[in-house]
């Protein structure tokens, strides 16, 4: 009853003011040099953790709790009621970027990609170093056989963190299939 109850207020937005950028926080430009800089995909992991943490505030408690009501019916298939939370979410703050790219990611699960690339771009117009937009933009690309598009994206990631390990499989995913419909 106590989840239902926390769906029904991110849904109608009972209480909610309007929240702040998570994307504006001055320690971001720092962490995104350590990031271009890490020796190791593990340090870069645990940079890129400590961005997602920072991303993930608003500024506002009771919309950082939404948001995480809003992931967790993400992370379990519940796209109906996660999708709700994340349009509340970007109406009642249309310049938190972690909220447009959560929101980009539920309608890429549920197979709307031309929706998720809106989303995406709006995500990487408030943070351009939106590592996991651009996957995602990356990600979208494949599935429409976009190869050329999804080779930019991936390569976009690694401009943002060298070490990532997704991305660079990507790419070579991405260049063996534009090798093979070469043939």
């Amino acid at each position: 009853m106590r989840y239902a109850l926390a769906i029904l207020i991110a849904i109608f937005g009972l209480g909610l003011a309007d929240a702040q950028s998570d994307q504006t926080d001055p320690r971001l430009k720092g962490l995104f040099e350590q990031l271009r800089t890490a020796q190791s995909p593990e340090a870069a992991a645990a940079i890129e953790s400590q961005i997602w943490v920072i991303w993930s505030k608003t500024g506002d408690a009771e919309l950082d709790q939404v948001l995480q009501i809003g992931s967790r019916a993400m992370a379990i298939g519940d796209t109906r009621t996660a999708l709700k939370i994340f349009d509340t979410i970007v109406r009642k703050a249309p310049n938190f970027a972690e909220g447009w790219n959560k929101r980009a990611t539920v309608h890429y699960m549920i197979g709307d990609y031309e929706a998720s690339l809106a989303d995406i771009d709006r995500t990487l117009e408030l943070e351009p170093h939106h590592f996991g937009a651009l996957a995602g933009l990356g990600l979208i690309n494949v599935e429409l056989e976009r190869d050329e598009a999804a080779l930019d994206a991936f390569e976009r990631v690694l401009k943002v963190t060298p070490q990532s390990e997704s991305a660079k499989q990507n790419i070579e995913f991405v260049k063996q299939r534009i090798k093979d419909k070469s043939i």
